[in-house]
């Protein structure tokens, strides 16, 4: 998973990807020339177009965005998941304190199923994600904020951004280069991707240790990934 605020080069930084075939909900790879799959509306289109032919001329899927998806797992969790009481319902919190997140949750494990597969057979599987400050627990004093991946994350069950977090082999963190001078933020635009967790965001990696600059156009993350070794 790719995460960070709108606009800062997810898109680009995943066309940058082996021979990518994007599901562009957000329309982020418009402009990077890129082979997208069209005809794409629903929970249902989505799943039926990862089993597509199509795939298989292609090294890396990108689904854009997960945030995204998100949105039409619930839509579809609505329009197939009766409340216990027999009727449909059209929000979350329609099914009961916490139900309804659950279903969603239930509901998007079928598409990690569907990229598991695609794992297995070689492919590399990309989710972009938006990024959101959220609170963070500390058990050793004071909590704090930090930037996690724009997913349900409700206080008990259905909690799909652990689920994604823990699934994933790489979640990484694209933010911009800021210094802070006498109370006011400075940067120049420069970007870095995160591979590892500081606790103002959220990040691992299987392979990779340091942080990665991202000039505009540069390949260096999928190099090091694929090619260079781990950095």
């Amino acid at each position: 998973m790719i995460y960070g605020t709108g606009g800062i080069g997810k898109s680009s930084l995943s066309a940058l990807a082996p021979n990518p075939l994007f599901y562009d909900f957000d329309r982020g790879a418009g402009a990077t020339g890129v082979a997208t799959i069209g005809g794409v509306e629903t929970w249902t289109d989505l799943r039926d177009a990862l089993h597509s032919r199509i795939v298989r001329d292609y090294a890396t899927l990108v689904i854009d965005t997960a945030t995204k998806v998100q949105e039409l797992a619930q839509a579809h969790t609505f329009a197939t998941v009766r409340h216990e009481k027999g009727n449909l319902v059209t929000s979350v919190e329609g099914y009961g304190y916490g139900k309804g997140y659950q279903h969603v949750y239930d509901t998007f494990l079928t598409l990690l199923s569907d990229l598991d597969e695609h794992a297995r057979a070689g492919r590399n599987v990309v989710l972009v994600c938006h990024s959101v400050t959220d609170t963070a627990p500390n058990p050793e004093g004071e909590d704090y904020k930090r930037y996690e991946p724009d997913l349900q994350q409700p206080p008990k069950q259905g909690r799909l951004r652990d689920r994604i977090k823990n699934w994933c082999d790489h979640l990484l963190f694209i933010n911009y280069d800021v210094a802070v001078n006498k109370g006011k933020a400075v940067g120049a635009g420069t970007r870095t991707i995160y591979p590892t967790e500081m606790p103002t965001y959220w990040a691992k990696s299987r392979k990779l240790r340091d942080p990665i600059p991202f000039p505009e156009g540069s390949r260096d993350l999928w190099a090091a990934l694929f090619e260079g070794g781990a950095r």
